[in-house]
């Protein structure tokens, strides 16, 4: 069975479909260069076996009315297979398009990426429509790490760091990364990468997504990094109604669903935060380099071991926006700490403009220390870390 059908004479963007899917997507394509399509959806799957493809992109290539009328019979006998229009998005034909069920469009000068989102997207609604008949999917591996980014006081960058991290790991295993907003009120998440998300952290842990890991999958957006997002509510008393309960059980879904778990939290030790660390697999810990955040830090790390939260060794002290200008040095705040600090990340003109662009670093550069710096920490969480070379970079600091 092929989970992707392609219908096009365009063997560039045939050969671009190919590579988005073995970017990071499951499942096999098979194209067919006949773009005189049957009107009969069951001529178009008869080499298929028992099971019909998710998605079935039609274009570039095709007669726009061939391929409204295909997708309008799909949408009455075989509803639960996503038809995509591969075309230029034009009003007219978006809305005749949205009448006769089309999924969504594509522009055929689509890149890698987008295609890739968009199937991905495709392929995530079929399969929450008829998930009942489904296997259940695999759990995860062994290597799977639920990371919690955390610290005592606000203004420290825990947003940056977490949404870089998440970035880079999305390289590392596309689609398989998911980031969570647990900053319930007043969390920025969205922002950070310019979502406008359908739903939100209420909604991934109350009704059928609570019961159900493929509602829950389909609950979360999907960035162009090839990452899932959960957003923070858009309300910020909407924060009272999800539990440290809540965030338990969404949390042991999302680990059973990908490899990386990347939870950006609220400041201090909250209900929420509590519960997200309880069940973590890693902990960044974030101060800056001033005396109230170092102090702050040195106390939280008291609470965690008076309470067994994530075992030392698999903590990470990360000293954000460091410059050798600062009365403090990395020494004096390992000396604060009694341990070492693990990353450094300095402060970056470029990281202030990623993140009132709403792009994270990552995403938009590859050179300067800061991306450096970003990059060393998200490959510590590599389940086969790349031996790093020359001193520690806080020897830069000190």
């Amino acid at each position: 069975m092929s989970r992707f059908i392609l219908v096009t004479d365009n063997p560039d963007f045939a050969q671009r479909v190919r590579k988005a899917i073995s970017g990071g997507l499951p499942g096999g394509l098979r194209v067919l260069t006949d773009v005189l399509i049957p009107k009969n959806p069951q001529e178009l799957l008869a080499d298929e076996g028992e099971e019909a493809a998710e998605v079935v992109l039609v274009g570039p290539g095709v007669a726009p009315e061939d391929a409204l009328h295909l997708a309008a019979v799909f949408d009455v006998q075989l509803p639960s297979i996503s038809v995509v229009l591969v075309a230029v998005p034009e009003p007219d034909l978006a809305l005749a398009a949205m009448r006769t069920g089309i999924r969504d469009i594509l522009d055929p000068d689509a890149d890698e990426k987008t295609i890739r989102v968009l199937l991905e997207r495709a392929g995530r609604s079929a399969a929450t429509r008829h998930r009942n008949l489904e296997a259940p999917l695999p759990k995860p591996a062994d290597n799977a790490r639920t990371i919690v980014v955390a610290s005592p006081k606000g203004g420290v960058g825990k947003t940056t760091l977490a949404t870089n991290i998440a970035v880079a790991l999305g390289r590392i295993g596309p689609m398989s990364t998911v980031l969570v907003d647990l900053d319930a009120q007043f969390g920025d998440v969205a922002g950070a990468l310019q979502l406008d998300p359908e739903h939100t952290l209420l909604d991934a842990v109350t009704g059928a997504a609570k019961q159900d890991p493929m509602v829950l999958k389909a609950f979360l957006s999907v960035h162009h990094s090839s990452i899932y997002v959960l957003c923070a509510p858009k309300r910020p008393a909407d924060a009272d109604r999800i539990t440290g309960e809540d965030v338990q059980h969404l949390l042991e879904q999302l680990a059973g669903e990908f490899r990386y778990v990347v939870i950006d939290t609220a400041p201090g030790l909250g209900e929420q935060t509590l519960a997200a660390l309880e069940h973590a697999s890693d902990a960044l810990m974030v101060c800056t380099m001033d005396v109230p955040g170092v102090r702050g830090l040195r106390k939280e790390l008291d609470v965690f071991d008076q309470l067994g939260l994530v075992a030392p060794h698999r903590r990470k002290v990360v000293v954000n926006m460091a410059e050798r200008s600062s009365p403090l040095s990395i020494r004096d705040i390992e000396a604060t700490l009694r341990g070492p600090v693990d990353n450094i990340v300095p402060r970056s003109k470029e990281i202030a403009f990623s993140t009132n662009k709403g792009v994270p670093l990552l995403q938009s550069s590859s050179r300067g220390p800061a991306v450096k710096a970003l990059n060393r920490l998200a490959e510590s969480f590599r389940p086969d870390p790349k031996p790093r070379k020359g001193m520690h970079k806080r020897a830069e600091l000190t």
